[in-house]
């Protein structure tokens, strides 16, 4: 099945049962809603977006794994995160140099990521971001 095959997800497919294409007023209330509580959580928390964005539009949204994946990347281009971090700054509570540093290891590393990505299964991606987020949620609980 190729990306513009009926049913495909993807950015050129056309819509089906089982994945329908978000455009409505309902999606674009939810989308926002999405981002306005990632924004809110990664404020409080200094969490990354894709913890909390990918989730939603798989399991709210119905959005397949790998456009999720890339829709919460394409969201994160602009600099949302710049407001939060000169409050952080202006209380003495964010490293510029550490910053820098980790945004240089992002960009490179979400290059190698969506490469990566795009040879998996959506099963497989879907499965290792569940994962991810169980082990990652356990270490925060023993370490509290």
């Amino acid at each position: 099945m190729t990306p513009s095959s009926p049913g495909a997800p993807g950015p050129y497919s056309r819509p089906s049962r089982r994945h329908p294409r978000p455009g409505g007023p309902v999606h674009l209330a939810l989308f926002v809603a999405i981002g306005l509580a990632a924004g809110v959580l990664a404020g409080l928390f200094g969490i990354g977006g894709g913890i909390l964005i990918i989730p939603a539009l798989v399991g709210l949204a119905r959005m397949p794994i790998k456009e999720a994946t890339g829709t919460s990347l394409g969201a994160l281009l602009l600099p949302v995160g710049l407001l939060g971090a000169l409050t952080y700054y202006r209380a003495g509570n964010l490293n510029p140099r550490a910053s820098l540093l980790i945004a240089l290891g992002l960009f490179f590393g979400a290059w190698f990521g969506a490469r990566l990505t795009q040879a998996m299964a959506p099963q497989l991606l879907q499965r290792l971001f569940a994962v991810f987020l169980a082990v990652m949620a356990v270490r925060m609980w023993i370490k509290a």
